[in-house]
Protein backbone atom coordinates (compact mmCIF):
# COMPACT_ATOMS: atom_id res chain seq x y z
CA UNK A 1 0.00 0.00 0.00
CA UNK A 2 2.89 2.27 0.45
CA UNK A 3 4.30 1.67 -2.60
CA UNK A 4 0.76 2.58 -4.30
CA UNK A 5 0.54 6.17 -2.31
CA UNK A 6 4.65 7.00 -2.98
CA UNK A 7 3.86 6.77 -6.98
CA UNK A 8 0.71 8.39 -6.64
CA UNK A 9 2.63 11.52 -4.80
CA UNK A 10 5.51 11.50 -7.20
CA UNK A 11 2.68 11.53 -10.03
CA UNK A 12 1.10 14.37 -8.34
CA UNK A 13 3.82 16.52 -7.96
CA UNK A 14 5.21 15.83 -11.51
CA UNK A 15 1.57 16.97 -12.56
CA UNK A 16 1.66 19.75 -10.39
CA UNK A 17 5.28 21.07 -12.14
CA UNK A 18 4.00 20.74 -15.76
CA UNK A 19 2.77 24.15 -16.08
CA UNK A 20 6.30 25.39 -15.11
CA UNK A 21 7.92 23.70 -18.23
CA UNK A 22 5.35 25.87 -20.64
CA UNK A 23 6.74 28.88 -19.85
CA UNK A 24 8.89 30.95 -22.34
CA UNK A 25 12.23 29.84 -22.06
CA UNK A 26 13.26 33.70 -21.31
CA UNK A 27 10.48 33.79 -18.44
CA UNK A 28 12.01 30.38 -16.77
CA UNK A 29 15.49 30.62 -15.66
CA UNK A 30 15.69 27.34 -17.01
CA UNK A 31 17.42 26.68 -20.54
CA UNK A 32 15.33 24.80 -22.94
CA UNK A 33 18.76 22.49 -23.17
CA UNK A 34 19.15 22.29 -19.30
CA UNK A 35 15.06 20.88 -19.61
CA UNK A 36 16.53 17.97 -21.95
CA UNK A 37 19.28 17.03 -20.13
CA UNK A 38 16.72 16.77 -16.68
CA UNK A 39 14.27 14.59 -18.88
CA UNK A 40 17.35 12.66 -20.36
CA UNK A 41 18.85 12.04 -16.63
CA UNK A 42 15.62 10.99 -15.43
CA UNK A 43 15.40 8.82 -18.57
CA UNK A 44 18.93 7.22 -17.52
CA UNK A 45 18.40 6.70 -13.64
CA UNK A 46 15.32 4.90 -14.97
CA UNK A 47 17.64 2.51 -17.36
CA UNK A 48 19.95 1.76 -15.16
CA UNK A 49 17.59 0.91 -12.50
CA UNK A 50 16.17 -1.36 -14.47
CA UNK A 51 19.59 -2.82 -15.51
CA UNK A 52 20.51 -3.26 -12.24
CA UNK A 53 16.60 -5.31 -11.53
CA UNK A 54 17.75 -6.97 -13.86
CA UNK A 55 21.56 -8.01 -12.85
CA UNK A 56 20.18 -8.97 -9.77
CA UNK A 57 17.62 -10.96 -11.52
CA UNK A 58 20.43 -13.10 -13.33
CA UNK A 59 22.98 -13.24 -10.44
CA UNK A 60 19.99 -14.78 -8.15
CA UNK A 61 19.55 -17.52 -11.09
CA UNK A 62 22.92 -18.16 -12.04
CA UNK A 63 23.45 -18.90 -8.12
CA UNK A 64 20.48 -21.29 -7.99
CA UNK A 65 21.71 -23.35 -10.38
CA UNK A 66 25.17 -23.50 -9.59
CA UNK A 67 23.82 -24.72 -6.36
CA UNK A 68 21.59 -27.39 -7.73
CA UNK A 69 24.01 -28.25 -10.72
CA UNK A 70 27.69 -27.61 -9.11
CA UNK A 71 29.00 -29.43 -12.13
CA UNK A 72 27.74 -27.50 -14.86
CA UNK A 73 29.41 -23.93 -12.63
CA UNK A 74 32.07 -23.30 -15.59
CA UNK A 75 28.90 -23.01 -18.45
CA UNK A 76 26.72 -21.12 -15.60
CA UNK A 77 29.39 -18.51 -14.94
CA UNK A 78 30.09 -18.09 -18.61
CA UNK A 79 27.12 -17.55 -19.59
CA UNK A 80 25.88 -15.13 -16.34
CA UNK A 81 28.84 -13.17 -17.61
CA UNK A 82 28.05 -12.80 -21.18
CA UNK A 83 24.14 -12.03 -20.08
CA UNK A 84 25.77 -9.02 -17.73
CA UNK A 85 27.86 -7.82 -20.23
CA UNK A 86 24.88 -7.17 -21.98
CA UNK A 87 22.65 -5.95 -19.92
CA UNK A 88 25.25 -3.04 -18.89
CA UNK A 89 25.80 -2.27 -22.50
CA UNK A 90 22.42 -1.68 -22.23
CA UNK A 91 22.76 0.96 -19.53
CA UNK A 92 26.19 2.63 -21.69
CA UNK A 93 23.52 2.56 -24.88
CA UNK A 94 21.48 4.63 -22.94
CA UNK A 95 23.99 7.16 -21.68
CA UNK A 96 25.15 7.99 -25.24
CA UNK A 97 21.80 8.46 -26.94
CA UNK A 98 21.01 10.56 -24.05
CA UNK A 99 24.26 12.79 -24.29
CA UNK A 100 23.79 12.78 -28.01
CA UNK A 101 20.21 14.22 -28.38
CA UNK A 102 20.98 16.83 -25.66
CA UNK A 103 24.13 18.53 -27.81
Amino acid sequence: MINKKTLLLAALFLLVACPMFGQTPGASGIAPGEIKFLGGMIGLGIAGGLCGIGQGKAVAGAAEAIARNPGAAAVIRGTLLLGLVLIESLALYTLVIIFAKVK
